[in-house]
């Protein structure tokens, strides 16, 4: 029997909560708003296009990737650039607290940055296909 230790838990509440955060923002850019929508959106505050498509596809496909531990280092490393990108295009001069502040993409930066630093853990598909080992 497996033995999993803390980290692996704590790893696990983390990768789902991230990724289920990351995959309906990802998601209401895909399919509410539409990529002609985010696309629009993202060019009324002087961003281009390619960073609308990928916000919305870094989202979406990151947050699944995180969600189910599968190339979660990949995911977590594409979320990190989407959230600098929200920090230094949006939310800094906005000062820190939300609404428009970035203390919420400060936030899931940090929590992207130390899945990118520690992996997806025993509690993975990575782990299962990988057979990855926490040192």
């Amino acid at each position: 029997m497996t033995n999993w230790r803390a980290q692996d838990w704590g790893l696990l509440v983390l990768r789902v909560v991230v990724g289920i955060v990351a995959l309906i923002h990802g998601g209401q850019k895909l399919f509410v708003f539409g990529l002609g929508g985010t696309v629009a959106f993202f060019g009324k505050l002087g961003l281009p296009a390619f960073a609308a498509y990928f916000a919305a596809f870094a989202e979406f496909l990151g947050g699944a990737s995180l969600l189910l531990g599968v190339l979660t280092r990949v995911g977590a490393a594409l979320l990190v650039i989407d959230m600098l990108g929200a920090i230094f295009t949006v939310h800094l001069k906005n000062g820190f607290f939300n609404p428009l502040g970035f203390e919420y993409p400060l936030t899931l930066l940090a929590a992207n940055l130390c899945l990118l630093i520690a992996g997806a853990g025993a509690l993975s598909v990575d782990a299962a296909i990988w057979k990855l080992k926490k040192l």
